[in-house]
């Protein structure tokens, strides 16, 4: 089926809005007003391109014997055009650099893998040879379980202390 053909259900409307198609216009020196005519017709040249592409991404995956389209798809459709083939890889790569990105400030796994990894060494109980010769066990700060607990720990006896001399806390209790 022709992309043509199944445009007449979207004739009359506008597929995009009015601000994005007169921003893309004026990105490509248009004037920042540009008329409703232009961008009735930049609308309908946006969407057209976008049925067109799809179109042929969708008939190269049905070719493949696949019912979801991939990015192969969109590859084979654009390998005439040289120009537009670069921006897709481009968007393409931008994503997987965003995604890994992402991966790298995923702070809550990383400190939980931080802390089953020092888990892991403290119950192997890691041997180091010292300098005597023989085997000696290193003696490390522990996990940061065990060192969180033991600031807490310091705190509550400072604390204690603090009220056994008659200071008062440096921190109101709530109650």
């Amino acid at each position: 089926m022709e992309p043509r053909a199944r445009a007449g259900k979207n004739v009359g409307k506008m597929n995009f809005s009015n601000n994005e198609l007169a921003m893309l216009l004026y990105g490509d020196g248009d004037v920042k007003a540009p008329l409703p005519e232009s961008i009735r017709v930049l609308d309908e040249l946006v969407t057209d391109f976008i049925q067109g592409v799809s179109f042929e991404a969708a008939r190269a995956a049905h070719h493949a014997g696949r019912q979801k389209v991939k990015f192969e798809d969109f590859e084979f459709a654009m390998r005439r055009n040289p120009r537009f083939m670069g921006k897709i890889q481009e968007v393409f790569e931008k994503r997987k650099e965003i995604e890994t990105a992402r991966k790298g400030f995923n702070i809550e796994d990383q400190i939980k893998g931080d802390m089953e990894r020092e888990d892991k060494d403290k119950g192997k109980g890691k041997k180091n040879k010292d300098k005597s010769g023989g085997a000696s066990e290193v003696s490390g700060k522990g996990t940061k379980r065990q060192r969180v607990e033991e600031e807490l720990d310091e705190l509550d006896d400072d604390l204690d202390a603090e009220l056994e001399l008659g200071v008062r806390p440096a921190f109101k209790k709530r109650g």
